[in-house]
């Protein structure tokens, strides 16, 4: 059974102090300890967000920046393009114009060519003539 004496008053006063001891050598240093890390763990975070946010807006501004990029070269090189196309159909064009006019002039040459053969066989027409009928009578037209 409890006895209630002056030991049961000296074990609550005992008790009372105890708790105020571990209380400033024990619990608030401990709890200090853990706001500490708790408030170092949300600066952090924060910390953290900061630079995803700085990260995301970073890629944003690469990837405009690229997309401009990519379009000037593209730009850059449509134009190299078609001015390339623009001189390969200057000098086909010139090609074609030094081509005709070798043409024309050796179609001229060659037909002055047929013109003075034809020329020369119907001049010799006659002669020609005259020399195979003889060759398939068998005897000369001379008369």
């Amino acid at each position: 059974m409890i006895s209630i004496d002056v030991t049961l008053l000296m074990h609550i006063v005992n008790m009372i102090v105890l708790m105020f001891v571990l209380n400033a050598i024990l619990y608030k240093p401990v709890l200090g300890i853990l706001e500490k890390r708790a408030q170092k763990i949300e600066s952090l975070q924060g910390d953290v967000a900061q630079f995803e946010q700085d990260a995301r807006q970073r890629q944003v501004e690469l990837d405009t920046r690229m997309r401009e990029a990519s379009n000037r070269a593209k730009k850059a090189l449509d134009g190299a393009r078609m001015q390339a196309q623009a001189a390969g159909a200057e000098k086909l064009a010139a090609i074609r114009k030094e081509s005709d006019g070798v043409k024309e002039k050796q179609l001229a040459d060659l037909r002055s060519q047929i013109e003075a053969a034809r020329n020369e066989l119907q001049g010799n027409a006659e002669g020609f003539a005259q020399a195979m009928a003889g060759k398939i009578l068998g005897r000369s037209l001379d008369a």
